[in-house]
């Protein structure tokens, strides 16, 4: 209209600027009407439980793609009473031909018709297929995810494959310039011996060829029951995802029959503590025009707790507290070079490459652990500075407030995502049979305390040391000596005196 010209030439001319608040409204302009928001009740995750067992959880979230998938309470630390490296094969071997699917590329051109993509990961406690696509195509996408969970045809030439692909793997493994998958490994295996979760994520060499169709199958019938799967979806309406499930998860045939699960491992998680050591010459493992210096490797981890604790939380905010990283990052505001292995250990030691901690949590337990590396003539003092970082833990919590907020800020930005949100959703509802909303847990995260922080860390430093060492160990400290200094009061090794330096 003439007359909002009018009024926009009269308040844009410059010098009407200064005579008019911004909460004054316009004239000629009609009333805003601002949207309301009723309650949480439209964000909170509803959890359905079919007759068979099998649950399904779903998030709305708005906006026409949607991440669909299924989670299984199946993984590496199953394997006890079969051969290693069942879980690692599932994974490779997922979304290949299935009762209605030919082949992998079926499976791949039906998603393409929806905008979709599908991917399976395999963690020591989980495995997860899981789809994204447009909403509307979501019947489509639950048929061919029920399918490719319980109906895989596991061809002799998939399964071949599949072998040539985790050999690859391995090989890649041990070559790789970044340790830290095999140090993962390695700890494991140190902190739990033998059992659950220390058992080996990747295949072993020698059991590639053992594992077959009738392996998988064997496995499958007494794991790929629904009473241990989450169908989870973000992004849809909840009375859609259950017609869905109800229409392709209820009294399917699995490929392998249904039978009873007999034994189904349910051993908790044994903390044994321990070590375990690679000598391997590193010093050929990036060539080229920048090469990485030789470095030895070590992760040195205490028992911390299971995710279902309430300790979990103060644990995460320590994990936080630590912090650190490589020498090579750059630093900035909230990058985390105010973390306790920036300040205390790689700005003071320039001689460290990395130090940088990690929390790994299950149901039944967790370790905590730190991981530097550092040229192999340094070892003996690297490994102190870390015993002694331990010991300090539990000291004064300085940076607490900055390490809280820091995890907070991660959490709501990493739930930004929709297949983040997808995990969240199904690995909660998986283990514990509800979520936990990010409100919720901010609050518990607001709630710890200095003194939490000290409590978790004084029970942690009860426990024996995992240790995990890669690369030239001749300087490394015995075992008995590591475990010694963690509990001395200021971390220290003990002394050696040797006649011949």
């Amino acid at each position: 209209s003439g007359f909002g010209i009018a009024a926009y030439r009269k308040y844009s001319s410059g010098g009407g600027y200064p005579n008019i608040s911004l909460s004054t409204p316009l004239p000629g302009i009609p009333k805003p009407v601002f949207a309301s928001v009723d309650g949480h009740e439209k964000y909170e995750t509803k959890i359905t439980t079919l007759e068979n067992g099998l649950k399904v959880a779903s998030q709305n979230k708005f906006g026409q793609f949607c991440t669909v998938g299924i989670l299984v309470n199946s993984g590496s630390r199953h394997e006890a009473k079969y051969p290693s490296g069942i879980a690692h094969f599932i994974e490779k071997l997922a979304f290949s031909s299935t009762a209605q699917y030919g082949s992998k590329d079926e499976i791949l051109l039906t998603l393409e018709k929806h905008g979709g993509i599908c991917d399976c990961q395999t963690s020591r406690d989980t495995t997860m297929y899981a789809v994204s696509a447009e909403v509307k195509g979501l019947d489509t996408v639950v048929n061919l995810l029920s399918d490719a969970v319980l109906q895989p045809r596991l061809l002799e030439e998939e399964i071949e494959m599949t072998r040539m692909a985790v050999r690859f793997e391995l090989e890649d493994l041990n070559m790789r310039p970044d340790p830290e998958p095999l140090l993962t490994e390695m700890i494991h295996a140190a902190a739990y011996r033998g059992n659950t979760v220390g058992l080996p994520r990747f295949c072993p060499v020698q059991n590639v060829e053992k594992i077959d169709k009738k392996v998988l199958h064997n496995y499958l019938r007494n794991y790929y029951c629904p009473e241990r799967m989450v169908l989870a979806g973000v992004g849809i309406e909840h009375e859609q995802l259950v017609e869905c499930a109800r229409k392709y998860l209820l009294n399917v045939k699995p490929a392998w029959g249904i039978s009873a699960p007999a034994n189904v491992d349910l051993s908790v998680a044994q903390y044994t503590g321990g070590i375990v050591k690679m000598e391997k010459d590193m010093s050929d493992v990036s060539l080229g025009p920048t090469p990485i210096p030789e470095l030895t490797h070590i992760m040195i981890g205490l028992e911390s707790c299971s995710f279902l604790e309430d300790d979990f939380i103060p644990f995460a905010v320590l994990n936080m507290m630590m912090g650190g990283g490589g020498s090579f990052s750059a630093g900035g505001p909230g990058k985390g070079m105010f973390t306790r292995l920036y300040l205390n250990v790689l700005n003071r030691h320039h001689w460290m490459y990395n130090a940088t901690s990690y929390h790994h949590s299950y149901e039944d337990s967790g370790l905590l652990c730190i991981h530097a590396s550092a040229d192999p003539r340094q070892v003996r003092e690297m490994v102190e500075i870390i015993t002694k970082e331990f010991i300090q833990m539990a000291g004064n919590a300085g940076e607490l407030e900055r390490a809280k907020t820091q995890l907070k800020s991660m959490l709501m930005m990493n739930l930004e995502s929709r297949p983040v949100i997808f995990e969240d959703v199904g690995r909660q509802v998986l283990s514990t049979g509800k979520r936990k909303l990010p409100h919720e847990l901010c609050d518990l995260i607001s709630n710890v305390t200095a003194g939490d922080i000290k409590r978790v860390t004084t029970k942690m430093l009860r426990s024996k040391p995992a240790v995990a060492a890669l690369g030239d160990l001749t300087e490394l400290p015995s075992y008995e000596h590591i475990q010694a200094a963690l509990s001395s009061k200021d971390g220290r090794l003990p002394r050696m005196y040797r006649l011949f330096r």
